[in-house]
């Protein structure tokens, strides 16, 4: 047995080997937090909706977007259009079917007769599905 100094080892060597456990860990935190969240993100509904032969799903009814602005300027799916060519492409696309729905989007600052000269356009032309778009009133923040 000698007394005095102590074996001298060679200092470890760095590792390059990457530490995959930590990153295991995470991600399965991540997995089980999307699997608890993912059933949150779909409808709070649920609904059982009735069965109808009616409309098949594929079925949608063309429809075409006009809109009022608040100086009274006429726009027909986002395009500026003067109230003769409205007439035009209105009849133009009751002619290619008549089912087509006019969405109706007047700002709330139009007088009313303007709103009644556009819809009385789009009855002249033959469409008789008229829908009005409305925007929802913000809840009050608490």
């Amino acid at each position: 047995m000698t007394f005095g100094r102590l074996e001298s080892r060679q200092p470890a060597a760095p590792m390059s080997e990457i530490n995959v456990t930590p990153m295991v860990d995470v991600m399965l935190v991540l997995l089980v937090i999307f699997i608890l969240t993912a059933p949150l993100m779909t409808s709070a509904i649920r609904l059982d909706l009735p069965q109808s032969e009616g409309v098949e799903p594929g079925e949608v009814s063309p429809s075409l977007s006009l809109a009022v602005d608040a100086q009274g300027a006429l726009f027909l799916n986002d395009k500026p259009i003067t109230p003769e060519v409205l007439r035009l492409r209105l009849a133009e696309a009751a002619r290619r079917n008549p089912n087509t729905e006019l969405e109706l989007r007047a700002d709330q600052s139009v007088p009313y007769g303007r709103v009644v000269e556009a819809m009385g356009l789009a009855q002249k032309a033959g469409l008789s599905r008229i829908g009005f778009v409305a925007q929802t009133p913000s809840t009050p923040k608490r």
